[in-house]
């Protein structure tokens, strides 16, 4: 049986070749290479490699060279911006590329995207017609992940890290389970997963 781990980020350290958009705590790099090396030393087969948002943003470039430097062992994920008129394009693209299984929307932290901004819609519709999933990075807006739910039945969505806060610096939230209820009440959808 395969051992896959469901969601890994690999990036490289902050260099003019490749400039960090942001920043991430935790080490300064942790490259293919080394996450590929990290899967051996721990029995993992394969991964799910999606390109870290604090960093690259939309650029999913350093992901598909991981991907082309160890066949078989990363399927990739791609953050993609639906306030970007063309998201639909960028999708279909993607979608077109060996080893590609989902896209990610960023709801939260960081650009701050109304969930009812209508890229969203658009997202989920160009997902639907690429056949990839929708990762969401949805904290604190479980609730509107039912109505995409229920208003794009042909998309499949995945929700990011149980739905839950995931403050990247101490203190953790004084209540880190309190959206719980709202994550288990999405179990009546048969299109979303965690």
């Amino acid at each position: 049986m395969l051992t896959i781990d469901a969601q890994v980020h690999a990036y490289e350290r902050d260099r003019p070749e490749r400039p960090w958009a942001g920043s991430l705590p935790g080490p300064s790099e942790i490259t293919g290479d080394g996450m590929a090396a990290a899967m051996d030393a721990v029995g993992v087969d394969a991964a799910v490699l999606i390109s870290p948002f604090a960093l690259y943003r939309y650029d999913a470039g350093y992901a598909l060279e991981v991907h082309a430097a160890h066949p078989g062992r990363f399927a990739l994920i791609k953050p993609v911006d639906p306030t970007d008129p063309a998201v639909a394009e960028t999708i279909a693209e993607w979608a077109a590329l060996e080893g590609t299984v989902g896209v990610r929307i960023m709801l939260n932290p960081g650009p701050g995207l109304d969930p009812h901004h209508p890229g969203v819609d658009r997202v989920l519709d160009a997902a639907a017609r690429a056949s990839l999933p929708v990762n969401l990075m949805c904290w604190g807006l479980l609730e509107h992940v039912a109505r995409y739910a229920r208003e794009h039945p042909g998309t499949m969505l995945i929700i990011d890290h149980l739905g839950l806060e995931q403050p990247f610096y101490p203190p953790a939230p004084p209540e880190p389970f309190a959206d719980l209820h709202a994550l288990l009440a999405l179990a009546d959808y048969d299109n979303v997963a965690v």
